[in-house]
């Protein structure tokens, strides 16, 4: 189930939909996407899609986190990342690699703390943790070059554009349940510019912790 053979179909189904960074592509194939599920689904952690990981939240398909951690890779430095939603760590665990130091914010405990572990089992030492409501970013450790939301709000949150170093990049899905788009916003000096990517369907971005 874990076989390189079964690694190599999913970087090509990832090839086929336009994802072309072979760092990001690299990352991916070596990244034990099993390890973040439970047992009773570790057999679908090479299909290209999202699967659930408990408290109503989902481990991102692997085209989405590709598409998502390519766009901040190719247009700008990610030495300092803020990641909002650990979730069970898959997301985070990529970013790590490609990046100097990540910062992440979780709302639900035993989400972060099952993630915590993993990371650290697979060697990853450049992650910070933080237990909080994501809305509100993390801003006594900003200023950040990148910052990936990977849950949906309304709308953007201030919070977390102010949060970004000039030159830095947002990605975060915008809008309802059944209608969001993946959009990404730059920072030049105090303006921002926006460009839609994708049309998307993440978790909702919610406030207050568990």
């Amino acid at each position: 189930m874990t076989s390189q053979r079964t690694r190599e179909r999913l970087l090509g189904r990832l090839m086929d939909q336009g994802i072309h960074s072979m760092e990001v592509l690299d990352v991916i194939r070596s990244t034990p996407r099993h390890v973040f599920l439970d047992e009773a689904l570790s057999h679908r952690a090479y299909e290209d899609v999202a699967l659930p990981i408990g408290f109503n939240q989902t481990i991102s398909q692997p085209y989405v986190v590709a598409r998502m951690t390519e766009a901040l890779l190719t247009t700008g430095p990610m030495n300092r990342v803020l990641e909002i939603g650990t979730g069970c760590g898959y997301q985070t665990s990529v970013l790590a690699q490609l990046s100097k130091a990540v910062f992440t914010v979780e709302r639900i405990k035993p989400l972060q703390e099952k993630a915590r572990k993993i990371l650290r089992l697979i060697g990853l030492r450049n992650i910070e943790f933080k237990h909080d409501d994501g809305t509100q970013g993390w801003a006594d450790r900003g200023l950040y070059d990148a910052i990936m939301t990977t849950a949906a709000p309304q709308s953007i949150p201030q919070e977390l554009l102010h949060q970004l170093a000039d030159g830095g990049r947002l990605i975060i899905p915008v809008g309802g349940e059944n209608d969001q788009e993946l959009t990404l916003v730059t920072r030049s000096g105090d303006e921002f510019s926006s460009q839609v990517l994708d049309v998307v369907r993440f978790v909702p971005l919610l406030h207050g912790k568990l």
